[in-house]
């Protein structure tokens, strides 16, 4: 059935009449007999009197119009929208970890202390590196952290002629944002006709001012850089750091590991490879990963184990280490986002590492079987066996038709489906960057691929009904242009027509 329109009920501010709010409970104590007067508004906000049920209609519809993996296939690639176990949520939210305060002394927080070093001791092992801080709070800061790290590192040396930072051009998309916010001059580099780096342009590319090269592999066409260790040999030759974009993870957690193919540093979005809520604007984690001559310029603060060495957990107390007088410092308030913590070490514990591994092959195994059936009527430009995720292309389409990677997306919407990334990496024209994850079984990859298959065959046929897409969902088809000139960033009360 249908949900309910945005037309079928009034807005939220256009509900509600003068002194129908009756509170159901009334409230025990005021704002003002604890807040200082010069935080106090002067006047009072101008919200909706409304009834409870009202309201609860009206945020109950709302959470009706979301797509979410819980509702449906999400195949976004680069972002792997797998599943997150509901047994990470319920230890997240045991009361011991719940409701401990962040300033809470290091004594009275050991349970939480040793969750930390437990998962920065299974990441480090698992990808390759010497230590990991926990500090930041997503993807896009951690590789922000990075590359504060790198410089602090040049810095320490004497070596202040770093100055720039290769990125290639199936790099991560945010990498060139990152390096450029750190001060860093940003050379791009064009891949060979097989979409991978070339050693030679490597060669041609590095120099004395070369500060970092930034990858990811496999890369964003899913395609796993087999010269990588002498892309890394060539960067460290002339005194540069290899950092390792952990976007693409899920490809190989407990197959290879980024250290070993020479990388200095890396991160990791735990919402993407550890089963992290994903988005929603809540708080992420992005650890950052180094190498063991890069430890030291690691965020404080780190958490170290006290006490013998051995197994014994019971001999051994842990605590916050400040006294690091070569770190960068603290990139976010506290310590870390505690909570996303504690669901990576239950996913990690969950599954072991024979689990990691068979996670990483059913990503391959799920994109391949994806690739193989998608190329019988789209362009595979890259049509190789690939990782976690693969590229197909609209482009073919779009002059026979005139239908766009963007009006595929549009019809999959109206089909119920989550659609790819599109027109990302660049380098691919019209591109649709699909990846399923290891969570999806193969009646939801047949029941996709049959979807977008009779969505090209509509495109050659009645192109028009793609043009017209979405038609199914709470927000149809927008003005591009005039939504990027002319944004409509807040809503207007219709009775007044005041902002």
């Amino acid at each position: 059935m249908p949900l309910p329109s945005s037309t079928a009920t009034p807005l939220l501010f256009e509900q509600g009449q003068p002194g129908r709010a009756t509170p159901y409970v009334a409230a025990t104590a005021s704002a003002r007999s604890f807040l200082p007067r010069e935080m106090m508004r002067g006047d009072d906000l101008e919200l909706p009197d409304l009834s409870e049920l009202e309201m609860v209609r009206h945020f109950t519809r709302l959470s009706q119009k979301n797509f979410g993996i819980d509702l449906g296939f999400y195949p976004l690639g680069s972002c792997t929208m797998k599943h997150n176990p509901k047994v990470n949520d319920a230890a997240a939210a045991l009361p011991g970890f719940r409701d401990l305060h962040p300033f809470t002394p290091d004594h009275l927080a050991q349970g939480a202390l040793q969750v930390m070093w437990e998962l920065e001791r299974a990441l480090s092992s698992l990808f390759g590196m010497a230590a990991f801080s926990l500090n930041p709070s997503a993807g896009a800061q951690a590789e922000f952290t990075a590359l504060l790290i790198a410089k602090a590192y040049f810095k320490n040396r004497g070596d202040a002629g770093r100055t720039t930072v290769i990125v290639p051009d199936t790099a991560h998309g945010t990498n060139p944002a990152s390096a450029a916010m750190v001060g860093y001059k940003v050379v791009s580099l064009k891949s060979k006709e097989n979409g991978r780096v070339d050693p030679e342009e490597m060669r041609k590319a590095v120099g004395s001012d070369t500060a970092v090269c930034m990858m990811t592999n496999p890369n964003t066409l899913g395609l796993f850089e087999d010269e990588i260790a002498t892309i890394a040999k060539i960067v460290h030759d002339v005194g540069g750091l290899m950092y390792y974009d952990g976007a693409n993870a899920n490809a190989l957690m407990g197959i290879t590991r980024p250290g070993d193919m020479g990388f200095d540093l890396m991160h990791l979005n735990t919402h993407k490879t550890f089963t992290i809520p994903h988005g929603g604007g809540g708080a992420g984690h992005g650890p950052v990963g180094v190498a063991a001559h890069l430890v030291d310029f690691l965020p404080s603060p780190m958490v170290v184990r006290d006490g013998p060495e051995g197994r014994t957990t019971d001999a051994h107390t842990f605590h916050l280490d400040f006294d690091r007088p070569r770190s960068i410092g603290s990139v976010r308030s506290f310590w870390s986002n505690f909570a996303h913590a504690v669901r990576a070490l239950a996913y990690i514990y969950a599954n072991g590492a024979d689990g990691l591994r068979k996670v990483s092959q059913l990503a391959i195994l799920n994109a391949n079987y994806l690739r193989v059936k998608i190329a019988e009527f789209l362009t595979v430009p890259y049509n190789e066996i690939c990782r976690h995720e693969f590229v197909a292309s609209a482009q073919d389409l779009k002059r026979e038709t005139g239908v766009r990677a963007l009006d595929l997306a549009k019809g999959l919407l109206d089909s119920g489906y989550m659609a790819p990334t599109i027109y990302f990496p660049l380098i691919v024209p019209e591109c649709l960057m699909v990846e399923p994850t290891e969570t999806e079984t193969k009646e939801t990859l047949d029941a996709f691929v049959e979807t977008l298959r009779s969505l090209v065959v509509s495109a050659k046929s009645e192109p028009e009904t793609l043009f017209n897409a979405p038609q199914h969902t709470p927000v149809g088809r927008i003005d591009e242009t005039r939504a990027a000139r002319h944004p409509d960033l807040r809503w207007i009360p219709a009775q007044t027509g005041a902002r």
